[in-house]
């Protein structure tokens, strides 16, 4: 137990802040569980996926930045995130991603 006095009391600050690390853990079980009930994840397996969101996060926000900026707009809209969808996903793949987003953006906007 340390002393008011001590050194150890000193270097431990009071309500400190945990360091805040963004994940995308709770929403992949989400939708694991919506596509799959009965099948888990271990924790290697959550932590290789949540890289792999972010890693698709970045590269669509960087291209979706790149397309305004070549447009002289400073706002990225869902014109811009579109068409970085169907430049950075394959195929199949992004012709799906772009079918959902458009599904999804006017029930966005309604609320």
């Amino acid at each position: 137990m340390a002393r008011k006095g001590s050194a150890k009391a000193a270097a431990e600050p009071k309500n400190r802040r945990k360091a805040r690390t963004d994940s995308y853990a709770t929403y992949i079980y989400k939708v694991l569980k919506q596509v799959h009930p009965d099948t888990g994840i271990s924790k290697k397996g959550m932590v290789i996926m949540d890289n792999f969101i972010h890693d698709v996060f970045e590269r669509l926000a960087n291209e979706a930045g790149r397309l305004a900026r070549y447009n002289k707009k400073s706002t990225i809209s869902s014109r811009e995130v579109q068409t970085a969808v169907r430049l950075v996903l394959p195929g199949e793949l992004a012709k799906h991603a772009v079918s959902e987003g458009t599904k999804v953006v006017p029930k966005y906007n309604a609320e």
